[in-house]
């Protein structure tokens, strides 16, 4: 429970997804567990236009994908000015000779066509180089300031087809972007696109919110918010931008977290100095106690089948992370190297843990299996807190903060490796990312 984020523009324009027929089976395959290692090369070309205007979305659109591809660490964008094709038509094949030459081994074309209505028909068509076959193709409808959106989706494509794995691209992360001198600061809502753009305020400066959290089925966010002068979980709905409190409780009630279906949110309680975790159901707004124990009992995450909680606990003499069926039974501590686990969050897999260990004063992020197994540490620095997972648990986003220096978010690949700065406009702390939008 360290920081705030401020954002989310749900704006989601209407777009139709027409796919293509069935493209012919392709060997052509990313090894997604070597990082960045050894990424593959690919060259995406400009998209075609039919007037200036849709050549610029054309340029922007492919821009951006090859941003994406590169971000993730598993691609090799190849500069444009190297490519010896000019493409002019998207029905005709590619010489696959020139392609080979500059080394690319999958190739996307697309072309952006104005429609009578003022919309625009974006399409794009992926080629396996080496085996010189179509592998996939399709084409969405949509309004011009919604190219970017469709950009993504794109993006998701292509990582799919290459990858084998689902894409994360066409998803947004909401923050706690954090502003103003160190003994006054300023921490408000702020959801953003994953690649940083369309940032936007949800709460206004006069609140101090913590701990944002998406539904990972819903456009909801759950966070802790000081704005009625006590501290109060909120709910927040992006399509329709109402917040209500998630209860009136006696005590403080902080650290939410939504169930697997959005139905329900577990928090911590806290009764009299006990913090304790509950359970609440959003139908009927019961609550139910998970935890019963004098010391602290906080950041509780289910797993992604609901069957059970990680959450930490310091009833062992320090802070450790433990695991419990979600009705709070068959408690049991899963964490026992050395120094001080928290954050816990489960991956949309099911296999991996991802924490917070803080030792010999240093803060690093890690992952180990649901039985405390296998252990790793994907990076350390001085301050390295609050991961949060893609939602193909590929990646993790967290926060890290230099000694004098502002928070700033991070990502870096399951297997360690791709460590990069995301770009935000202010300082940004508690990332949470989104499922992929509807």
């Amino acid at each position: 429970m360290r920081k705030i984020r401020t954002l989310l523009a749900a704006l989601v324009c209407a777009f139709a997804a027409i796919g293509f027929a069935a493209p012919a089976a392709a060997q052509l395959r990313v090894d997604v567990d070597q990082g960045h290692l050894n990424p593959m090369p690919i060259a995406v070309v400009d998209f075609l236009g039919g007037n200036p205007a849709a050549e610029q979305v054309g340029r922007d659109v492919a821009g951006v994908i090859r941003a994406n591809l590169d971000r993730s660490g598993l691609f090799r964008p190849i500069p444009p000015n190297a490519f010896i094709e000019r493409i002019t038509a998207l029905e005709v094949p590619p010489r696959f000779p020139d392609w080979r030459i500059i080394d690319a081994q999958a190739l996307a074309v697309g072309q952006v066509t104005p429609l009578p209505d003022g919309r625009i028909r974006i399409e794009f068509r992926l080629w396996d180089v080496l085996a010189q076959q179509w592998m996939t193709g399709r084409q969405f409808s949509t309004t011009p300031d919604n190219w970017r959106r469709i950009a993504h989706k794109i993006s998701d494509e292509i990582y799919q087809q290459l990858t084998g794995e689902q894409g994360y691209f066409d998803t947004r992360i909401v923050f706690v972007s954090e502003s103003g001198p160190r003994t006054r600061r300023i921490k408000r809502l702020m959801i953003m696109d994953q690649d940083g753009a369309n940032p936007f305020f949800l709460t206004g400066p006069e609140a101090r919110v913590l701990t944002p959290r998406f539904s990972p089925s819903t456009q909801m966010i759950t966070y802790m918010s000081f704005e009625t002068g006590a501290p109060r979980v909120f709910l927040y709905n992006l399509e329709t931008n109402r917040r209500e409190v998630l209860g009136d409780f006696p005590g403080m009630t902080f650290a939410p977290r939504f169930s697997p279906d959005g139905q329900g949110v577990v928090f911590t309680l806290d009764m009299n100095g006990n913090a304790e975790i509950f359970s609440m159901n959003l139908r009927d707004r019961q609550r139910r106690r998970l935890t019963n124990h004098p010391s602290i009992d906080t950041s509780p995450s289910y797993s992604p089948d609901g069957a059970r909680i990680v959450f930490n606990s310091d009833r062992g003499g320090t802070p450790q992370l433990y695991v419990m069926n979600a009705d709070g039974s068959g408690q049991r501590r899963i964490s026992f190297g050395e120094g001080r686990y928290m954050t816990p969050v489960w991956s949309p897999r099911g296999d991996l843990i991802a924490f917070t260990r803080q030792s010999g004063g240093r803060f690093a992020i890690g992952v180990m299996r649901p039985d405390g197994s296998g252990e790793r540490i994907l990076t350390e620095s001085y301050l390295d807190e609050a991961p949060t997972w893609s939602p193909n648990g590929r990646v993790i986003m967290f926060f890290r903060e230099g000694r004098g220096e502002g928070a700033r978010l991070w990502s870096v690949d399951l297997t360690g490796r791709n460590l990069r700065q995301v770009e935000t406009q202010t300082d940004a702390s508690d990332p949470a990312w989104s499922p992929l939008l509807p």
